[in-house]
């Protein structure tokens, strides 16, 4: 058996290439949007990927099942179990509770695992080469290592009221009636690493077992001693801020994204097309460098989106692609970045990227404005904006602060004053200028605090030192 993770370190998603060397044949789970890692191990390996399927109707990106079906001919499969208001919009063979894929030796396995959705399938894996058991299990959004997908998302981002506390007990039966079940020896491979929101405290291992999170993940404890409450409390304590744009993959992953089809190669456009783009207001600059060097001077009402590690990320904050018409050129230093950022973005559904360039000769630019620490206390400020994650503001934050995370600021614009000036910060800086330069283009005035709460902090401390 061929068993490859697939990983996107900007979303820390893992994806799963699972092949009958004795056939093969291939099956993949929870398949990204820029497909080509998939088709290069299949070739590499000689096999062809028969199957695709996803463990749930994901919110965090947009769903490649249907684009590698496409390219490859495969079969898809989904989800059948959960609730009507969760049930996949488009055609493709249904799997529940205990239907399986077979591939030559392989046997995939779907386990219904409510809890982080209600139609959520984790998929147990035997080897039938070796074993007439299941050795593996890719657990998608159920069990991470060392936590569990959290409950509240369709409250947080799908429109959900109070479906955290349905979510939360339907995992404990999850875990007791199907995860505790295995035995200690099976590898669990789940969806996620650390870094990412689908849980609140994720660990960057790759895979942990059922044993291990028998005996030290934070919720054994709950299981053992049938304490169903205190492990829904313990759960829905201290999540983190859910990004809105999760709201639209999930229903874009509910109805089927758009299929792409074969991606030509990104292009350099003529810098006289650039200008004349811009200045009609059909495209907008996103200027993917970082914020110290967008700093020093960037593109009138352009987005700033570094990349590429975090441009899905980031650009999920900064676009809209429900409202936002607009094309979007990238403004890079070469064709290879240009195109990484383009399949990062792809990633979350920001398809609207009509080329890039090299150059903003020509074209409007300004600096965004800063203000040191040592000038807040003075500055009359309409509203200091937080816009870290509520977890992080919870730790410490300049007093007189409001947080709002900045995976929300574009959809929670009625919350910030229209008239006057906002100061806004992150940790430090780099989320700050993605999310004010989203807030500026939608034409609030944003000051950014130099270094961020970081730079307030050594100021503060330096102040306090000079005075004692």
């Amino acid at each position: 058996m061929l068993f490859e993770r697939i990983y996107d370190e900007d979303l820390a998603q893992a994806g799963y290439f699972i092949g009958c060397q004795a056939n093969g044949e291939a099956v993949v789970i929870d398949a990204r949007r820029d497909i080509t890692d998939y088709l290069e191990l299949a070739k590499k390996n000689g096999m062809k990927i028969v199957a695709v399927t996803e463990t749930h109707i994901h919110a965090d990106y947009l769903s490649g099942t249907r684009e590698l079906a496409n390219a490859t001919g495969a079969e898809i499969y989904v989800s059948g179990e959960g609730e009507d208001d969760w049930q996949y919009g488009f055609d493709a063979t249904r799997l529940y509770d205990g239907d399986a894929i077979t591939i030559g030796n392989i046997t995939v396995q779907a386990r219904h695992t409510p809890g982080h959705t209600p139609e959520h399938l984790a998929f147990l894996v035997t080897d039938g080469a070796f074993a007439d058991q299941p050795g593996y299990m890719v657990s998608g959004d159920f069990v991470f290592a060392g936590d569990l997908g959290r409950p509240d998302l369709l409250d947080e981002a799908a429109g959900g009221v109070d479906t955290r506390f349905g979510g939360a007990h339907q995992l404990f039966a999850s875990l007791r009636d199907v995860f505790l079940k295995l035995p200690d020896h099976v590898q669990v491979h789940p969806g996620h690493g650390s870094g990412s929101a689908c849980g609140k405290a994720l660990g960057s291992v790759p895979s942990t077992t059922v044993g291990y999170e028998r005996m030290f993940s934070w919720w054994a404890k709950y299981l053992a001693n049938n304490d169903e409450q205190g492990f829904v409390d313990e759960l829905l304590e201290g999540q983190p801020d859910a990004h809105a744009y999760f709201g639209r993959m999930k229903r874009q992953n509910k109805e089927g994204p758009a299929v792409l089809g074969q991606v030509t190669p990104i292009a350099e456009l003529p810098q006289d097309e650039v200008i004349r783009l811009v200045e009609s207001g059909d495209a907008i600059i996103v200027d993917t460098r970082n914020n110290r060097e967008v700093h020093e001077g960037t593109v009138e009402g352009s987005l700033n989106i570094p990349g590429p590690a975090k441009a899905a990320t980031y650009g999920g904050w900064a676009v809209d692609p429900e409202r936002n018409i607009n094309s979007l050129i990238l403004y890079v230093k070469d064709a290879e970045k240009a195109q990484e950022i383009r399949d990062h973005l792809m990633r979350v559904g920001i398809d609207n990227v009509i080329g890039y360039t090299t150059s903003i000769e020509g074209l409007p630019t300004m600096k965004p404005k800063t203000i040191a620490p040592a000038e807040l206390e003075a500055f009359d400020a309409a509203l200091l904006l937080d816009v870290r994650n509520k977890t992080e503001y919870a730790d410490g934050h300049i007093p007189g602060a409001k947080q709002l995370s900045g995976g929300r600021v574009l959809w929670h614009q009625d919350e910030l004053p229209r008239e006057g000036t906002i100061v806004s910060y992150c940790q430090s800086g780099v989320r700050n200028s993605v999310a004010a330069s989203a807030l500026r283009r939608e034409g609030f005035d944003v000051v950014e605090l130099e270094g961020s709460y970081n730079g307030w902090t050594a100021f503060e401390n330096e102040r306090e030192t000079v005075a004692s």
